[in-house]
């Protein structure tokens, strides 16, 4: 599908690095809520980050996103620091995001939800767009294009013209993820995507994250506290435990690795 095969597909190229979190340091009053965290995600990688509630994931996640500010450490993404890059340009830079709670227009349409993640990739202001000048039809084809090729890849064509508040959860999960691919990341954040599934769902969604990366080249990230997911999809692990990283490795590392055990089951397992 278009806008993708930025990675090579040869096999025996090494991948690059795409993500590296070094050092950072996150409180909020007195509370530390990241202390000294560093972890790199490789080009092409599905990467798992866990740890009970309150670990500190989701501070991660924002600071990723740029909601949050690191007071100590750095946060690269493809060669560039996230600290140098404004808010408002996050999504242009190549970094996607779901969320737990879904904020998808439940008036609108799928296909029109969609269609709305490609805004950060489009050139014509409100003024363009209110006198309709030259290029802007142009665009608004290349955007609904766009848009009906991830309602296809995710097999969402069959309500693509429904309202997305008239669609049962795991509908909505699915256009959720189409509407953060709309904007072509090069990184995608997924943020608890199986929360509120089932099991049968739970396990589509796995086969669809792999499919994100085997075919449209997207390096994922995703915080999950379903471990039957991220060990059956993930390349590697990243483990914190209040606001430490306590384990970085294959999910086999992780999942054997005795502070991962006590964090997770307690001092007796």
């Amino acid at each position: 599908m278009s806008d993708a095969g930025r990675l090579s597909s040869d096999p025996a190229s090494a991948p690059s690095e795409l993500l590296r979190v070094s050092g950072v340091r996150v409180c909020f009053g007195g509370i530390v809520a990241l202390d000294d965290v560093s972890f790199s995600v490789s080009a092409g990688q599905i990467a798992g980050l866990i740890g009970p509630n309150g670990a500190g994931k989701t501070t991660l996640f924002n600071c990723l996103s740029r909601l949050y500010e690191c007071e100590e450490g750095t946060i690269v993404f493809d060669g560039t620091p996230l600290s140098s890059v404004p808010r408002h340009r996050i999504a242009t830079l190549g970094i996607g995001r779901t969320f737990q709670n879904l904020a998808l227009f439940g008036t609108m349409s799928v296909l029109e939800n969609v269609m709305v993640g490609r805004h950060c990739r489009t050139v014509s202001g409100f003024a363009a767009n209110a006198l309709r000048l030259p290029g802007v039809s142009a665009e608004d084809k290349s955007t609904g294009k766009h848009a009906r090729e991830l309602i296809d890849f995710l097999q969402l064509n069959a309500v693509a013209h429904s309202r997305v508040r008239e669609l049962p959860f795991a509908i909505q999960k699915r256009v959720d993820l189409a509407r953060a691919l709309a904007a072509v990341p090069k990184l995608l954040l997924l943020d608890e995507p199986a929360s509120g599934l089932d099991h049968e769902e739970a396990q589509a969604l796995g086969r669809i994250i792999r499919e994100i990366r085997d075919r449209l080249r997207v390096t994922v990230l995703l915080v999950e506290h379903r471990m039957s997911l991220v060990m059956s999809i993930s390349d590697k692990v990243i483990a914190l435990h209040f606001g430490r990283k306590i384990a970085d490795g294959t999910p086999e590392q992780v999942r054997a690795n005795p502070e991962v055990v006590q964090a997770y089951l307690g001092a007796a397992a």
